[in-house]
């Protein structure tokens, strides 16, 4: 049998099995697994090194269009495939919104050719577009319908229970919702926040009780709609507790910045690096998060990547952008937390890998099984780095987990057979196509 590459002498994290394995590929798919035998036009050795299934970021924004000066496509998924990350999930909050079919396919033009990871990108849901939307989420390249209830401005803002509703009750695709309660944000902008630039009240401003009401009105309207939710990063016990009893109507993303840095050490440290939306909160919220990962009731984590240049996060509290990058630490921040014994490796290829192939539904990703596209993160568990901003391939050149060290890195990064990063070094030519979706072929 004649193979293109096998990956030899590796630990595989296989469906129920974590072992000894050689991983045959043939076109671009994973041809064999085990004691594959045959030859291959290249043997990599892979002794000392785990073979992940290719890891998924399901929330990424990449600024393009209208904001590349922070990051643009190739820069984004250049981060990515620094990061151990194969294929990614592009959010619509871009200038123009991506809430029409023009601006879609616009999307999918810019990423040809110039993405050195797998692709697709989430269509923003309004008020305006709702009745269109059955039609339009099963555009190639489309991950889901993403709504924002809260932290986000013009058509994109859907704060009323009545434009939730309308998008809901159009479609079938998962909907992935920015769950904080833009009324309650205003209220407690005018009474909590007030007049104060110091950023360490973000959390009192954007509150954990502005969360709960998001959630809580979005699990209500998605139940009487008849329509799954996807709650992304939450960051309350609160919401934890809630969404556990919905478990058959919502699933649930949380980030590796929300399960690593805690309120208030993080705004004393970093200032407005730290600031996100929703907040990093105390630590009492970050332990329930990890309760919740720990009990199954997080099914992804994701990203959130976020850039902003740094002059912009210098600017006073609260006119300073809300975000941080991620997509290139999502990995080693997970893995070093594997090695300190929060989660296994088994549990965070469940959170990176199964769990964004099972929510969207993704065709041919997300596992190491024969006719699966060869998609690999193959990382080093005994490796120990620091973080440093130099390290960063996104355009904003900075992280908020800048000289942190961690144990466990990424090494090889594989999208459908093409080494796209090997020790770092990133690959001369973009290898990224657009993600395929089961309820779209």
């Amino acid at each position: 049998m004649e193979y293109d590459f096998i990956f030899k002498n590796g630990i595989a994290v296989l469906p129920g099995y974590t072992g000894a394995a050689d991983i045959a590929v043939r076109g671009g798919k994973i041809a064999a697994i085990g004691d594959v035998g045959g030859k291959a036009a290249e043997t990599i050795d892979c002794a000392g090194l785990h073979i992940l299934p290719g890891v998924i970021d399901t929330q990424v924004h990449f600024r393009e269009p209208g904001n590349e000066h922070k990051e643009d496509l190739r820069t984004g998924t250049t981060a990515a495939a620094a990061g151990g990350v194969t294929a990614v999930f592009e959010m619509p909050n871009t200038n123009p919104l991506t809430i029409t079919p023009e601006a879609m396919a616009d999307k999918m033009k810019r990423a040809q050719g110039r993405s050195f990871v797998d692709y697709a990108f989430y269509m923003g849901g309004t008020a305006d577009n709702a009745a269109r939307l059955a039609e339009w989420e099963n555009l190639p390249g489309v991950c889901g319908i993403k709504i924002f209830m809260g932290a986000s401005t013009g058509a994109l803002l859907s704060a009323s229970d009545e434009d939730v509703g309308a998008i809901l009750r159009h479609g079938r695709r998962v909907v992935a919702v920015h769950a904080e309660d833009e009324m309650m944000m205003n209220e407690n902008k005018k009474t909590i926040l007030g007049d104060s630039h110091d950023v360490r009240m973000h959390p009192e401003w954007r509150s954990a009780e502005s969360c709960l009401s998001a959630t809580a009105r979005v699990l209500k309207i998605a139940r009487a709609a008849r329509r799954r939710v996807h709650i992304l990063h939450i960051t309350t016990a609160q919401e934890t507790e809630l969404l556990a009893q919905n478990r058959d109507i919502a699933s649930v993303e949380a980030l590796p910045n929300h399960l690593t840095l805690s309120a208030p050490e993080c705004y004393e440290r970093l200032g407005t690096l730290a600031q996100q939306n929703p907040p990093i909160r105390g630590k009492e919220h970050q332990d329930a998060l990890w309760r919740a990962v720990r009990e199954g009731v997080v099914d992804i984590i994701g990203s959130d990547h976020a850039p902003h240049t740094q002059e912009e996060k210098r600017k006073e509290y609260p006119a300073t952008p809300s975000g941080t990058p991620g997509v290139q630490t999502l990995v080693p921040v997970m893995l070093n937390h594997v090695n300190e014994g929060r989660l296994t490796l088994e549990r965070f290829v469940d959170l990176v890998c199964y769990g964004p192939q099972r929510i969207h539904q993704i065709a041919n990703k997300g596992r190491i099984a024969r006719g699966y596209d060869a998609d690999f993160t193959v990382i080093d568990m005994k490796a120990s780095k620091t973080i440093t901003n130099a390290q960063q391939k996104s355009k904003c050149g900075w992280t908020p987990l800048d000289g942190m060290k961690v144990t466990g890195w990424p090494v090889m990064t594989v999208v459908r057979g093409h080494m796209v990063m090997r020790d770092g070094d990133i690959a001369a030519a973009p290898a990224g196509m657009p993600v395929r979706f089961r309820e779209n072929l």
